[in-house]
């Protein structure tokens, strides 16, 4: 985002205005924490913000601050479709591409207002009339602690945005040991522990709020884990069944394919994940070094995200999943094990 746009911005943001913020459908600590922490500085500059997600998201994530006030637009269509069609501007963060937000995309594509991308991955659509996109960002957390700076109000930043950014910035590097954490993300999270972010505080609400079932459940994962030295790749499965003996909820599987690529000579890991209700299998891709999940979930499994982390799905059965992405692995040889 060059200076020019920053000056339209700040021009934007002069007089109070009606915003909503969007993330992508099924948020995640950097969705809710970005989308939270903008709201609350929009709303420190006197604006009429709203966050609306597409879905639910995991219990841990509900004790963030301003969580309270999140429209659900799966639940509130009507409600949220109304701030939507009024809007001033529209902040969409986390993603880039409206197909990310769900049941939403149709209803966004009809609008004509301002939007203003905030995000950090691969191959941005060109929906939106500012776009600040970063692909060697740690988190779309850091890029909105960046647009804060770019606009000069660091000083507004409060405990609570500091918390809200800390969350996404946190969650998104694995604790800060993915290689998208910098030196710079280092001296960002320094200035929120210093505007009120209880870092300790934080990581045990996020890290340590497991319950029994869901400890079983990492049981069962630990079980089903299968290793294909011949690739240093590592994968999961989960079938409803075994997320409904173990009373799954949203987010309990969160974290579960780094066990794979956890392993000594693993480099590649997947996880697959039946569900039922919505009839696919969801996939979540690790990587370490040079190996593309994104481009290896790109090419096969209608999906993408980040150099070393990417989400896809199928629409086959979980056996056939399997057996497909097995066939693929050879193609991939030379890349995964030189």
């Amino acid at each position: 985002m060059n200076a020019d746009e920053i000056l339209e911005i700040k021009e934007l943001l002069s007089t109070p205005k009606k915003i909503v913020i969007i993330p992508h459908k099924n948020p995640d600590g950097d969705a809710i924490g970005s989308t939270l922490g903008l709201s609350l500085y929009l709303k420190g500059l006197g604006h009429d913000s709203t966050v609306i997600t597409p879905n639910d998201y995991p219990s841990f994530l509900k004790w963030i601050p301003g969580e309270e006030t999140i429209l659900k637009y799966e639940n509130e269509t009507d409600a949220s479709q109304k701030l939507i069609e009024e809007a001033d501007i529209i902040f969409t963060l986390d993603f880039n591409h409206f197909s990310r937000t769900g049941d939403m995309e149709a209803f966004l594509e009809k609008q004509a207002t301002t939007f203003i991308m905030i995000d950090h991955h691969q191959q941005p659509d060109d929906y939106a009339t500012y776009t600040y996109s970063d692909t060697s960002m740690s988190s779309t957390c850091q890029m909105v602690y960046h647009f804060i700076e770019q606009l000069g109000d660091t000083e507004k930043i409060s405990p609570e945005i500091a918390t809200c950014i800390y969350v996404g910035i946190m969650t998104d590097t694995g604790s800060f040991r993915f290689r998208s954490t910098t030196s710079t993300t280092h001296k960002v999270i320094a200035a929120l522990i210093d505007k009120g972010a209880d870092n300790t505080a934080i990581h045990e609400r996020i890290y340590d709020a497991n319950t029994y079932s869901r400890l079983q459940l990492q049981g069962v994962a630990l079980k089903n884990l299968k290793v294909l030295p011949e690739y240093k790749t590592a994968y999961i499965t989960l079938s409803q069944k075994e997320l409904d003996d173990h009373q799954f909820k949203k987010g309990d599987t969160e974290g579960f394919v780094n066990m794979g690529l956890s392993l000594e000579g693993i480099i590649f890991a997947v996880i697959f994940i039946e569900n039922k209700g919505e009839n696919i299998i969801k996939i979540s891709l690790r990587s370490k070094g040079a190996f593309s999940v994104n481009q290896f979930s790109r090419n096969h499994f209608e999906g993408g995200g980040h150099h070393n982390a990417a989400g896809g799905k199928s629409n086959l059965s979980m056996e056939e999943t399997v057996e497909k992405f097995i066939n693929i692995l050879p193609s991939y040889k030379t890349e995964l094990c030189d």
